[in-house]
């Protein structure tokens, strides 16, 4: 049998609650018509995207522009202006029709006009400007309707900073700046000119990101999922560790964590993985909040789980010019850490609760598992043999999707010959079957693409903002005078503002603001290795999925476990721990990411996994057996000793820690025999 055949999601519900209508399908209120254009827009975006990225590949000022209008044009499509849930009307159809036609010319513009503007650089025409406002209130729009208000808003006070000032459009605003905000503004031209018509703003590295490498990996991601995927992830992850004590949970983690690689989103992750395994966690006697925490948590870490990382691993990459790869191998250590954190807190709850699990009949048996779905595994060994041969991400995107298309079509005629034999009638259908398949996955992948294709193109305004105006070295003053020159406070603040911004903005545009507010003195000022201090920043805007007040994993998963949002996300944040100290532990002991001597980068191995062990039993109050509080209470400090950059107070801080758990593992021992 297969875990996933059977369906807790029924009639838009799930056991114990309901999905929350922003997580359901937009196109419940739209037309016929409007749906085959979407449609039809979605499959072109895509075909395009697979032709430069395998084929013909184009320069910036092509390849950015046409995927914006593609973009800008399914966003205003799919979301009406008036929201999801209300007929647009005739008012509303005239807004849309005009967002419609100003998406469509805000990339098209450039493309039509290069030459000539790239001619008259810095002088720009009247119709220039227009065109430029024109694509910059589309973007917000866009932004508004398809990722969500804050984002806009934040894009929006980044504009109006950028006009303020003595010699801007809005000298009267520049005089309520701080002193140490204050710069001289810059007026229209100027502004639009870097926003719209140069490639620092919004045809800048974050949507150039996002029109390559992210959008092929979620269309290949699109692929795997429409073709069964995910099906097979969670399969396999339950027949893994179904019979273990809290058997659903420990699947949730790892199955979590193969859809991570997916679908590069933590919500999608807590809806569908969460869908199957939340309502067994609780029926196997985990609370609804811890289920719905659990989950979260386990999700999160599919963005930080090699290949996609949420996008995080191809915009790491071009912002510090380190090959594609090696941020993708560097990370599987830092991954494995936190999703095994995450999957002992699931283990101690379980034996705290003297929880057990599933039955053989209930669970899937590997062998079968494996032979339905290998065809699976394929494409992925084939994207990494690409990556490690440094094949473009791009490329390595392309042909991994015809690895997908290539290998379920030889299933399909396996499938075919095995069920009789084969007629012209039954190719026929089969064929046909193949052709939806490729196309509603090409639809699929396009449509999972608007929002981080958005999300960046807003980044790319602030981050023009932040180069127009020189607002990341004012950061980074007010990060030393903040800090007093101590790089745990610094990174304290780091954390702050990531979970601030991460109210408004999206993961991918989080980390982007961050990394160019507070990125160089993170590196110049404190000394953090280049590529640490993004991977810590990386980290660090993660945590507003499970960290409340607003956090939308943990919101997800209380929705499905009909759980309270601030209970499941309290739990969340308390599962997730890793994501807070793993980071720590890059920072102060850089040998995880960037190697050593042998014995040194073992020795950091253990003690990252010790602190971890040590710190999850901590908090649980149990390891092999219930902890008592003296030994919580000295274990605290010796973790923190573990992340002292001294060898003798590590030595130190690791020792107590193994005499303290070995401690728990004799008294347990001693009371199993007794009883």
């Amino acid at each position: 049998m297969s875990i996933t055949d059977t369906d807790p999601l029924k009639d838009g519900k799930v056991e114990g609650g309901v999905i929350p209508t922003s997580l359901r399908s937009a196109d419940a209120m739209q037309p016929r018509p409007v749906l085959w254009l979407i449609s039809a827009v979605a499959v072109s975006l895509s075909l395009f995207q697979m032709y430069t990225a395998g084929i013909q590949p184009l320069g910036l000022f092509y390849q950015r522009p046409t995927h914006l209008a593609f973009v800008l044009v399914l966003a205003f499509l799919i979301f009406p202006v008036f929201g999801q849930t209300r007929p647009r009307g005739v008012l509303g159809w005239i807004i849309d029709a005009g967002f419609v036609t100003a998406g469509f010319l805000s990339g098209f513009y450039i493309i039509w006009n290069l030459d000539a503007i790239i001619a008259r650089a810095g002088w720009w025409t009247q119709t220039d400007i227009i065109m430029g406002i024109v694509c910059t209130v589309a973007v917000l729009e866009a932004s508004r309707r398809a990722v969500g208000l804050g984002m806009t808003i934040i894009g929006a006070i980044a504009i109006l900073y950028a006009l303020a000032g003595a010699r801007g459009a809005l000298p009267g605003l520049g005089e309520w700046m701080p002193g140490v905000l204050s710069h001289r503004g810059a007026n229209t031209d100027r502004l639009v000119g870097q926003l719209y018509l140069g490639q620092e703003g919004i045809f800048g590295l974050p949507l150039g990101v996002a029109a390559t490498f992210v959008f092929m990996f979620v269309l290949f991601g699109a692929f795997l999922e429409k073709t069964g995927a995910g099906k097979f992830f969670i399969d396999l992850a339950f027949a893994a560790t179904g019979r273990k004590p809290g058997g659903p949970a420990k699947a949730s983690v790892i199955a979590s964590a193969g859809m991570g690689s997916i679908s590069g989103s933590a919500i999608a992750n807590v809806v569908t993985t969460g869908s199957f395994t939340i309502p067994l966690m609780k029926r196997l006697g985990y609370k609804p909040k811890q289920a719905g925490g659990i989950e979260a948590a386990a999700s999160t870490g599919g963005q930080i789980t090699p290949p996609l990382m949420g996008a995080g691993a191809f915009l790491i990459s071009e912002y510090t010019q380190v090959p594609y790869i090696e941020i993708v191998m560097v990370s599987i250590f830092p991954a494995i850490l936190y999703l095994g954190t995450v999957y002992l807190f699931v283990h101690l709850v379980a034996m705290k609760q003297g929880m057990r699990g599933m039955s053989p009949a209930e669970l899937p048996i590997v062998r079968q598992v494996l032979k339905a779905g290998w065809q699976f595994i394929v494409p992925l060994l084939l994207l990494v043999w690409l990556l490690v041969n440094n094949i473009s991400p791009m490329r390595v995107g392309f042909w991994a999707i015809i690895a997908v298309i290539g290998v379920a079509g030889l299933r399909g005629l396996w499938v075919l010959y095995a069920d009789g034999p084969i007629t012209g009638a039954r190719l026929r259908d089969s064929l046909m079957r193949g052709l939806r398949m490729i196309y509603e996955s090409l639809e699929l992948g396009a449509r999972n693409a608007v929002a981080v294709s958005i999300a960046c193109a807003v980044a790319g305004i602030i981050v023009g903002v932040v180069g127009l105006t020189g607002l990341g070295l004012k950061f980074s003053s007010m990060m030393i005078a903040l800090s007093g020159g101590n790089i745990v406070i610094a990174l304290g603040l780091v954390l702050i503002a990531s979970l601030i911004l991460g109210l408004g903005l999206p993961v991918t545009a989080s980390y982007i603001v961050l990394i160019v507010l507070v990125g160089p003195a993170l590196h110049n000022e404190f000394g953090i290795p280049l590529l640490i201090a993004h991977l810590v920043v990386f980290w660090y805007s993660q945590d507003s999925n499970v960290t409340p007040p607003i956090a939308l994993a943990g919101f997800a998963g209380a929705a499905v476990a009909g759980a309270k949002p601030m209970e499941t996300s309290v739990q969340a944040w308390k599962f997730a721990k890793g994501l807070y100290l793993i980071p720590l532990f890059m920072v102060f002991n850089p040998e995880i990411i960037y190697g050593g001597p042998l014995p040194i980068v073992l020795w950091t191995g253990f003690t990252a996994m010790l602190g971890l062990v040590a710190f999850a039993s901590v908090i649980e109050g149990w390891l092999f057996g219930p902890m008592d509080p003296v030994s919580r209470v000295v274990a605290i400090p010796a973790v923190a000793a573990l992340f002292w950059p001294d060898l003798t107070v590590e030595v130190a801080g690791a020792a107590v820690l193994v005499a303290i758990l070995g401690l728990n593992w004799m008294r347990a021992r001693q009371q199993a025999r007794a009883t």
